[in-house]
């Protein structure tokens, strides 16, 4: 069995490494649950992306909502990455990490005025603006700071993506992005208004993408418009075309990142634009099969109709299988040399959503670690304290070294900031 996040992840005999390190004998260090991810996976897959885009004008901004940890943000600004943020407090994320506020695209449907202030203070390369409504807020906000604000209109091309209907972007009934028939308009709106500088063009259609076929609608669709634009006498000089290529996590066959630029490239060379500035916004294609999630097996509570692999992970540490009904592999980090028995693997939370997976093959005892594949993206992203409880330790490993990237919480934590009323 080929492991999703190969060749970084792999078997020694019985035992499951991530790089260098042993994973069994880094929960039993660390304890579980924890997360851990691979540096040098992170690096090459950024690397696969920028010696695809070499010889071109581009800019490769990590999609930090993806994993957000101060490690993974510092790995990547050194790999020469940018960043597109969707709040003020990713925003905060990437100077703490040592990125370039001159090198974050500001994304997201709902900024503040408090957020458009701090970004314009930081010095943000661009705002990739949603919304007729947003355009007049920034120019409001801009003009009382005696600034202009570098802006992008993200254009919702209506392009299926075929991928989950919650993680789909670019269709004319989600939430995301100006309708394309009404974008014309709103670029006449930005171009007058003396608070804002027209820089580019914006796109992003979804995420988990497995073809390059909705990629090269819409930049056929964002082509349209941008010679209609510029036609009017408006400049744009970059174009972005967001992220959301996919991973494996069972059996999907996503293009690489090399033949996705290809295509692309390809694409604008044959239309006329070889000499625009070209942005892409990876995020789970830089991470997600870089890092496992580690659980320890509690119980063991077979049953007439279903056999109950209890971890001590839950749908507070990994969300997505309990949100999108995710699929994700889950195998033990030592092998058993026995038949395996049919589990769902199922956290502690008081929830019967609460689960990893379902229907999974698996030698296992109590006592056992187990580890969630395809777990360093929107995995502790996405964690919570649902049912009071801590969330999980991350570690990152460099080659055959271990290094805690963030503690592990602690239950005092979880109340620090509460007040009792007074008697």
């Amino acid at each position: 069995m080929t492991l999703p996040g190969a060749p970084w992840l792999h078997r020694r005999g019985r035992s499951l490494w991530l790089d260098g390190v042993e994973l069994d004998a880094l929960a039993r260090t660390h304890g579980t649950p924890l997360y851990v991810y691979a540096k040098r996976a992170i690096v090459a897959a950024a690397e696969a992306y920028r010696r695809a885009l070499a010889g071109r004008a581009h800019l490769l901004c990590y999609a930090m909502k993806a994993n957000s940890n101060l490690a993974v943000l510092h790995t990547l600004a050194r790999a020469g990455c940018g960043f597109d943020i969707v709040s003020v407090g990713e925003l905060e994320r990437v100077l703490a990490a040592g990125g370039d506020a001159g090198q974050v695209v500001f994304s997201g449907v709902g900024k503040t005025r408090a957020e458009m202030a701090r970004a314009l203070e930081a010095g943000v390369r661009c705002f990739n603006v949603e919304s007729r409504p947003e355009l007049e807020r920034l120019d409001e906000v801009a003009r009382a700071h005696g600034v202009r604000a570098p802006v992008s209109l993200r254009v919702n091309p209506d392009v299926d993506a075929k991928t989950h209907p919650y993680i789909s972007t670019g269709l004319r009934d989600n939430k995301f992005g100006i309708a394309h028939d009404e974008a014309l308009a709103a670029y006449r709106d930005a171009a007058a208004r003396a608070g804002l500088q027209v820089v580019g063009i914006d796109c992003h259609i979804g995420s988990q993408i497995t073809e390059v076929a909705p990629y090269l609608d819409a930049l056929d669709r964002v082509l349209d418009l941008v010679e209609a634009v510029e036609a009017e006498g408006i400049a744009l000089h970059h174009l972005d075309l967001g992220g959301g290529l996919g991973i494996t996590y069972t059996d999907e066959s996503p293009p690489t990142p090399d033949a996705l630029v290809r295509a692309l490239l390809a694409r604008l060379d044959a239309r006329g634009h070889a000499q625009r500035e070209l942005l892409l916004e990876p995020g789970r294609s830089l991470v997600g099969n870089a890092g496992v999630l580690l659980t320890e097996v509690q119980y063991l509570k077979p049953g007439a109709h279903k056999n109950f692999c209890i971890v001590d992970a839950a749908m507070n540490d990994l969300v997505r299988p309990a949100m999108y009904e995710a699929w994700m592999a889950i195998v033990p980090c030592v092998e058993r040399d026995a038949a395996p028995r049919t589990w769902d693997v199922v956290g502690p939370v008081c929830e019967s959503g609460d689960w990893l997976g379902r229907d999974r093959a698996l030698a296992v005892e109590a006592g056992d670690v187990l580890a969630v594949l395809s777990a360093g993206a929107y995995g502790m992203a996405m964690a919570s304290n649902y049912n009071s409880r801590p969330r999980a330790a991350e570690v990152m490993i460099d080659g055959d070294r271990a290094f805690v990237v963030r503690e592990r919480e602690t239950v005092r934590a979880l109340f620090a900031g509460e007040h009792l009323l007074p008697d």
